[in-house]
């Protein structure tokens, strides 16, 4: 059987990469391997769908080459997405910093989608056994063998293996002799030693705050919500895509205040009063009292303030704006939302997604080395590389 474009993975980027092809009238095939088209669109944003961000920029790229999604993102942007929403008639809103979700939810864009997909062939449950190339593309699928000029790789990355995704584009990357970054899970909770778990958040899981969480030379501002083997919340999770094995990171669990200072004013102005009764104005209590017993080498928090000398109250302040913490590791593949890594760009034209030494080749979305922050910049990238590599397979 024989198409113009092959398409493997019927995710984001792969069914924008189609809808795009098919505009040309080239005759697209797309395969998938698990049951039903986008699944992980189906999950994202907790089934409502984080479809993309106002406030797109390369800077919320990570990318051995940061240049490299500039092209994608300038000529496919977040205004594109949204105007196709809207001939769909989707409303959306925008929840914070700039992330877009889908007002009827995640299976609307699936819809949305699958219906541009009209002149596309979708096959589902469809495994690909093999890939050759001699002169066209060969790919055989369930036994039958399907040739093309064009063979798009769309198949993300391994994060969530509970659906299905694996590596599967690094292998094809490989088989043609292309340069490649390891996946990495990224946009995952971290995980502790056990001597820290007990010490810092045994008993407080499901407590949430707002803080700056740091690690080499990267700062987010959102919440972090203590879990029963670590961190997670918003701002770690961003942070995670920054974090090496072995690295610290910094917390500092009161951005908006010195906190030293604030307590030094606390102890002349309200002496009597406990440090936990103080600290339980910012934090859920439970956690005031964990921090005053566990950031200094010495129990306060039963302590009046004017008990506590006043430089055991500046060093137990500066901690509380830097708190600085070693993860064991994270979460891994099983929940992180994305991964880092994948074809090394250097191997692909940012213009067209296609491999400068294999011609005819494309990768696009989550398996090229490039990863967006959390809150809706994945799925543009998704988006806006399908977008580039559909103008031209």
């Amino acid at each position: 059987m024989k198409a113009d474009v092959i398409i493997i993975g019927a995710g984001a980027a792969g069914l924008i990469c189609a809808i795009e092809a098919s505009k040309r009238g080239r005759k697209v095939l797309v395969f998938e391997a698990a049951e039903k088209a986008g699944k992980k669109i189906l999950i994202s944003g907790g089934g409502r769908c984080n479809f993309t961000n106002l406030h797109i920029d390369p800077a919320t790229y990570l990318s051995k080459n940061p240049h490299f999604c500039k092209s994608a993102l300038a000529r496919y942007t977040q205004w594109d997405f949204i105007a196709l929403m809207e001939k769909h008639n989707l409303d959306w809103h925008e929840k914070t910093l700039g992330q877009l979700f889908c007002n009827d939810k995640a299976p609307a864009v699936l819809k949305m989608l699958l219906k541009e997909c009209k002149n596309v062939g979708i096959k589902l449950q469809a495994k690909v056994d093999s890939i050759q190339h001699k002169g066209q593309y060969m790919v055989s699928v369930d036994g039958q063998r399907y040739q093309s000029d064009a063979l798009v790789i769309a198949t993300g990355g391994p994060s969530i293996p509970k659906m299905g995704a694996t590596d599967f584009g690094l292998q094809v990357a490989r088989q043609f002799g292309i340069k490649t970054l390891s996946f990495r899970p990224a946009l995952v909770p971290f995980t502790f030693h056990q001597n820290d778990i007990d010490r810092y958040f045994k008993d407080l899981s499901g407590l949430s705050v707002d803080a700056l969480v740091s690690c080499n030379g990267q700062s987010f501002r959102e919440g972090v919500l203590i879990t029963h083997r670590g961190i997670s919340g918003p701002a770690i999770l961003q942070i995670s895509s920054y974090w090496y094995k072995g690295d610290e990171i910094s917390v500092d669990l009161l951005p908006d205040l010195d906190a030293s200072d604030w307590l030094l004013q606390m102890q002349d102005d309200r002496g009597k009063t406990e440090l936990k009764t103080i600290l339980s104005k910012l934090f859920p209590k439970r956690l005031a009292v964990r921090l005053a017993d566990t950031l200094t080498d010495q129990s306060l928090s039963n302590l009046s303030l004017g008990q506590i000398k006043q430089s055991d109250l500046k060093a137990f302040g500066a901690t509380l704006n830097n708190w600085v913490l070693r993860p064991s590791g994270t979460e891994g593949m099983r929940t992180a939302e994305v991964c880092t890594g994948g074809v090394n760009t250097d191997e692909l034209s940012s213009k067209t997604m296609e491999v400068k030494s294999q011609a005819g080749l494309y990768f696009i979305g989550e398996t090229v080395d490039v990863t967006g922050w959390l809150g809706g910049y994945n799925f543009q990238w998704a988006w806006s590389s399908g977008w580039a590599a559909g103008q031209v397979v």
